[in-house]
């Protein structure tokens, strides 16, 4: 696998944990939050301070950045979660650009607006394609137990789910802090990636990338997500030349896919090997002919 083509997966691999995590609170809850990439910057900078500044192994920083991260969910939560709409979204957009100015003016301990440098490279292939793994398959088990029933139901009708005695807003604050901890895992293997961080990149685009794979995907879906994570991910990679315009095309992909399929590309779907089957069964067998029927019929 050349240098290339592995960074590309590697960049996959952390942008699909990310918003696996943003699918879990926005797909399952609808909860839209513009406070991931603040999340990210949490994670990323712990990690990189553990094992550079206090010698901490790599996985250990991971884990207690990543919980952290979590942790300060849980701390905003308790403030924002009984917000309604739109004013949660914008106090989640000022606690995400609260966070990159913190990190860029705290300049002896992250290096402020110049980067913090100098962070081992410890993040690789193998442990991408592990942890990735390990995401999805704990964002499965979690939508498909009861705690994934009762976010699907503060989704679908949060009045009728306090009626019949779900507590939404621990449902919804649990799937905040996991989206959290989601991001601050993705953050902390991100700056292990690229072993040179600065505020700037978890800025409130990277807030609305995330939003908006997951919406492309469809909400609701975790394959979908993962779908949407390729696309997005891939595509600017085919077309570098026109990276100056990346907000752009996301803008068009969102409105093309709100207007072609309102739900995104899976919607509340999860991807089947079987649905495969049957379309393809449905599009190249052709049914019998009346006469063939007959003929075969009476033989």
């Amino acid at each position: 696998m050349s240098s290339y083509v592995e960074g590309v997966a590697i960049l996959l691999g952390l942008n699909i944990i990310a918003v696996l995590g943003v699918s879990i609170l926005t797909g399952f809850t609808r909860l839209f939050s513009f406070g991931n990439a603040g999340f990210m910057a949490i994670g990323a900078y712990g990690s990189a301070i553990l094992t550079t500044k206090y010698g901490i192994p790599f996985i250990p920083a991971i884990i207690i950045s990543a919980a952290f991260s979590g942790l300060i969910a849980y701390l905003i939560g308790a403030l924002t979660l009984k917000l309604r709409g739109d004013y949660f979204l914008i106090a989640t957009l000022g606690f995400g650009e609260s966070v990159r100015v913190l990190f860029a003016y705290i300049e002896p301990i992250t290096g402020g607006a110049r980067g913090f440098t100098a962070i081992p490279k410890y993040t690789n292939f193998y442990i991408t394609a592990i942890s990735v793994v390990i995401a999805f398959i704990f964002a499965w088990n979690l939508v498909h137990s009861k705690t994934g029933r009762d976010l699907i139901a503060v989704r679908e009708q949060e009045a009728a789910a306090e009626a019949v005695g779900i507590n939404t807003f621990a449902s919804k604050q649990l799937a905040f802090v996991i989206s959290a901890v989601y991001a601050g895992w993705a953050g902390a293997l991100y700056s292990h990636n690229l072993t040179f961080i600065t505020p700037e990149m978890f800025n409130l685009a990277k807030s609305a990338e995330l939003t908006i794979t997951t919406v492309i995907g469809g909400l609701g879906s975790l394959t979908g997500s993962v779908l949407g994570t390729l696309l997005v991910t891939l595509l600017p990679e085919l077309f570098r030349s026109l990276a100056s315009y990346r907000m752009l095309i996301y803008g068009i992909a969102v409105v093309a896919v709100i207007v072609l399929k309102p739900d995104g590309l899976y919607g509340y779907r999860e991807f089947s090997i079987n649905r495969i089957i049957s379309y393809l069964k449905k599009v190249f067998v052709k049914a019998p002919k009346k006469g063939a029927d007959i003929v075969e019929r009476n033989t």
